[in-house]
């Protein structure tokens, strides 16, 4: 291949590359004082669907969920419940039907999550990894 041939390639294959999203981990995080130090992905799963009101061990839990349509709510959701948006968006509609509770807080974006699980023991949130401080504590990294 000459250089000639090549440039359109390298211009079609870095616009490729460039639109893709790129995802960092996303990272269940808590408050600091909360003694969870860890947790598995069936156990946040129960948290987030609203099957568990407690942390395992005791103490309440209060989960914090990014807004609809977040790429890391989308992660989260697929890698840890194993739910599409659509999916996730009728068990909460069957969930407040039946009154089997109410969906998680909800917030629009990262710095507000982590904000929010800095401020309470009780929370627990997910986020990319970048938005990650001192603030918070990581206890499981979803893969």
């Amino acid at each position: 291949m000459n250089k000639r041939n090549a440039f359109p390639l390298m211009a079609i294959a870095a616009a490729l590359c460039t639109s893709l999203p790129a995802f960092a981990d996303v990272v269940i995080i808590v408050n600091p004082k909360n003694p969870v130090s860890s947790l598995t992905p069936q156990q946040v799963a129960q948290i987030f669907l609203g099957r568990a009101g407690s942390f395992p061990g005791g103490g309440a839990v209060t989960p914090i969920d990014l807004r609809e349509g977040a790429p890391a709510r989308d992660e989260f959701y697929a890698k840890v419940t194993e739910k599409s948006p659509g999916q996730l968006k009728a068990y909460r509609a069957r969930q407040m039907f039946s009154g089997n509770g109410a969906p998680p807080r909800e917030l629009t974006d990262a710095a507000a999550v982590r904000r929010a699980v800095a401020a309470d023991p009780s929370a627990i949130g997910y986020v990319d990894r970048t938005a990650v401080d001192g603030s918070v504590k990581e206890i499981l990294t979803v893969r």
